[in-house]
């Protein structure tokens, strides 16, 4: 089994969008570009928002396992993903890559 890290590059945030369709909300997302966290074999970092992890669980299990190379060469590193939460209105942008042990 490997480590994943696991680094937030970059956070969009969508005013126009949430002011059309959001109700307003009193705490949105804590991630700050740059920040990262490891996941060890395979598992949830702590402090990892829910939601993000969801979307990017199955890449990362799968980096843990040993296996890379998605949609057959989609990223210059084979052993890495670059998944954005599945927040419409603050999309954050995480690259997740195997660390070598």
């Amino acid at each position: 089994m490997y480590d994943v890290k696991i680094t937030a590059i970059r956070k969009a945030n969508y005013d126009d969008l949430s002011a059309i369709y959001e109700n307003p909300i009193e705490h949105t997302c804590d991630v700050c570009e740059g920040q990262c966290w490891i996941s060890h074999h395979g598992q949830q970092p702590e402090g990892m928002c829910d939601s993000a992890w969801e979307s990017m669980r199955w890449f990362v299990q799968e980096l843990a396992a040993g296996r890379g190379n998605f949609y057959d060469g989609w990223m210059k590193n084979p052993y890495s993903a670059m998944i954005s939460c599945n927040d419409g209105f603050r999309p954050v942008s995480f690259l997740i890559e195997r660390i070598e042990n």
